[in-house]
């Protein structure tokens, strides 16, 4: 009966090592492969807003369906501060390369996003900033199994993320 018990842990134990570590780590390297994707994306989208000087509709709906086609789905967040046109009304001197004097207006994602959809597109100007950050909504398979063998507890954990923010450098043409 003692042979028979310890048969059958260590078959249990083997099947453990054979299936399921391979697969954590298959799903973990899965989600490094999305995030590396998405991660690259979201600088590029930014990048191009920057340089550009305009973020258009046509641009927004590829940077979605890019990072959407890892298979995860994701809960996008983009602010952009706007440069206020007359920064130096309540000042002596309007000198807009001075700290402390500049006002910045935040749009966020759904104001974007009905700007985007009523006109196609948003001008931005030099001095203007922007930021996207990005998180999975949907549990992975790596999630899933970390969960179930690590018992982590949680609506806040996300697997997948990436972020990046920058100035616009150039004047968008209307």
């Amino acid at each position: 009966m003692g042979d028979s018990l310890i048969t059958i842990v260590a078959i249990f134990l083997a099947a453990i090592l054979m299936f399921v570590f391979p697969l954590m780590s298959m799903s973990e390297r899965t989600d490094d492969v999305s995030e590396l994707a998405v991660q690259t994306s979201t600088t590029e989208f930014v990048d191009k807003v920057r340089t550009t000087g305009k973020l258009t509709l046509e641009d927004y709906d590829k940077y979605i369906s890019t990072i959407s086609s890892t298979g995860n789905s994701f809960d996008v967040d983009i602010e952009i501060q706007e440069l206020d046109e007359n920064p130096g009304v309540k000042t002596t001197q309007a000198d807009m390369t001075k700290i402390g004097e500049n006002l910045y207006y935040n749009l966020y994602t759904s104001q974007i996003e009905e700007k985007l959809n009523n006109n196609g597109k948003i001008t931005l100007k030099e001095g203007d900033r922007i930021g996207v950050s990005v998180k999975n909504t949907n549990q992975t398979i790596s999630q899933t199994l970390k969960n179930f063998f690590y018992q982590l507890a949680g609506n806040d954990t996300y697997q997948i993320a990436a972020q990046h923010a920058g100035i616009v450098t150039v004047n968008g043409t209307k």
